[in-house]
């Protein structure tokens, strides 16, 4: 559980170009690792789930900062 929030709060302090950034390279790395578990599975097949999550994060402190909120 803390492991999220140190992640929450290490993306609040990013900017605009700096979250546009990290989805673009968390988007590239999560295709990789799809790709790679659909040749043969991985060993642990939750950092998918992890990755899809942390990038949804990441979204929604996009949108905050760009709505103004």
């Amino acid at each position: 559980m803390s492991k999220r929030v140190d992640f929450v709060k290490s993306i609040q302090g990013l900017s605009e170009g700096d979250l546009k950034a990290r989805i673009n390279e968390d988007k590239l790395r999560l295709k990789k690792l799809e790709f790679a578990h659909a040749i043969s599975p991985l060993e642990n097949p939750m950092n998918i789930r992890g990755l899809r999550r942390e990038i949804a994060r990441l979204q929604t402190e996009l949108k905050k900062k760009t709505t103004g909120s």
